[in-house]
């Protein structure tokens, strides 16, 4: 069939006589080597294998672009759009620049070193610089009969047109669908719409993928400070800067560095290094858990049964405070509340906090005094024992919602990713706190008693 290439058997995912469809390829295609991934697209039908191209992420393309024959990789990188081009280069290493550009057409290889001028990460990074522009004189015949022409320069989109003057400023927006059913002799400036929904070169992708949201736009003009355009960014450049952003989020919030390659790709070594330093930072916060559990010894030796609970109480405060971090970190990456918000924040969770403590100190306080009722567990202060249990919780579930909600404004604050305020960095965080908080309430609730 022509939409199959050879099924991988069990020791060489290219070899064998069954056949193997281009979506099972695509399927199996983080399980493959390199060099197995080169031997299927070439298995396939050209039309086909340029399908699945395209459909992989740029570091990918790059691995097999290198490990083809010399005279195949000229080929292959002249079927990418300019951005796609760019995203492939900026995935090499800096001295395999010059010979990947080299493979590239002059006119090509200018767009391409133009986006390398900016971040990849900004929206200049993102943009085509290949989209279709008007005059606002044109009629619209002159207007329909240019487009197609310039079609067969591969345009990136013909959904929205801009109309530009001579200096490239953007004066307006039209429809290619409104420029099509518009009267033969209608002028552009007549049916362009001047209130353009724009981004800057400059202005980060999370910034412009927040926008796309709000706008429910498909593609969006790129300008710089002079209000000239240099390009658009579709809606699919923001799918794949959206999976990639909640990829590396998702990592961060695990308590590693965002690893940049795909699990079963990345090297050993390079997988090893990324989550040491989190986990070695991580280690040494917690060894102040043991500092502040040998600075309440005497406490400990007076009351034995408070360390029945220290695993209960930190543990309650790290969860809260790990539920607010993410839920705060999510309603920033939507754009749901920003910097400035900080404080209307920190209140709410202020009485989130109060009310869950409440919450689970009710349910402690209730365990211990069941529990004493069926099996006599806890000494006669059994009472003063839920108390203690009971206000602790309250302390340590509001001081960890309280620090799980600002440490994001913290590091947003001070330029960093908030979702470096990792779960288990927030939980790290608490659990010193909430030590002395317990043994605190525990000398007032129990002094003259058990203390």
């Amino acid at each position: 069939m022509p939409d199959e290439i050879k099924r991988p058997s069990s020791t060489n995912p290219t070899a064998g006589d069954e056949r193997l469809s281009l979506d099972e390829l695509r399927a199996l295609g983080p399980l493959l080597s390199t060099a197995e991934r080169l031997e299927a697209l070439s298995a396939l039908p050209r039309d086909l294998a340029e399908d699945y191209f395209f459909s992989l992420p740029p570091f990918d393309q790059l691995q097999l672009i290198q490990a083809m024959p010399a005279t195949d990789r000229r080929s292959w990188l002249r079927l990418l759009e300019p951005d796609d081009a760019a995203d492939l280069i900026q995935s090499s290493r800096s001295g395999d620049r010059d010979a990947l550009l080299a493979l590239i057409d002059d006119a090509t290889a200018r767009e391409v070193k133009a986006l390398l001028a900016y971040k990849e990460d900004h929206a200049g990074g993102l943009m085509s610089p290949r989209f279709g522009r008007l005059r606002p004189e044109m009629t619209a015949q002159e207007a329909v009969a240019y487009l197609r022409q310039q079609s067969r320069q591969s345009v990136e989109t013909l959904t929205y047109v801009y109309v530009l003057d001579p200096q490239q400023t953007l004066l307006g927006v039209i429809s290619f669908r409104d420029l099509f059913t518009a009267a033969p002799e209608i002028l552009v400036r007549d049916l362009m719409r001047s209130d353009v929904r724009t981004v800057p070169v400059s202005m980060d992708q999370e910034h412009v993928a927040a926008i796309f949201r709000e706008t429910g736009l498909t593609v969006m003009p790129v300008i710089d400070e002079g209000g000239h355009i240099q390009g658009i960014v579709t809606l699919d450049d923001i799918a794949r800067v959206m999976r990639e952003e909640n990829t590396e989020d998702m990592q961060k919030m695990g308590g590693t560095e965002a690893l940049g390659e795909p699990y079963l790709r990345i090297s050993f070594s390079r997988m090893v290094k990324k989550r040491a330093g989190w986990l070695s930072a991580l280690f040494l916060g917690e060894m102040l858990t043991a500092t502040a559990m040998g600075f309440f010894e005497k406490e400990l030796d007076k009351a034995v049964v408070l360390a029945l609970f220290v695993p209960l109480i930190i543990s309650s405060g790290g969860n809260s405070g790990s539920q607010a971090t993410s839920l705060v970190i999510r309603a920033m990456a939507l754009g749901e509340i920003r910097l400035r918000d900080w404080f209307r924040v920190v209140r709410r969770e202020l009485f989130a906090g109060l009310a869950l403590g409440a919450v689970l100190g009710v349910i402690g306080f209730i365990r211990i005094a069941l529990w004493h009722q069926l099996f006599g567990t806890y000494p006669e202060h059994h009472w003063l024992i839920g108390t203690t249990v009971s206000l602790a919780l309250v302390g340590v579930v509001t001081f960890g919602t309280i620090a799980g909600s600002l440490l994001p404004f913290i590091l947003r604050g001070l330029k960093f990713d908030p979702a470096s305020a990792s779960a288990p960095f927030v939980a790290t965080l608490v659990d010193v706190t909430g030590l002395i908080i317990y043994f605190t309430t525990a000398n007032i609730v129990m002094r003259g008693t058990l203390l």
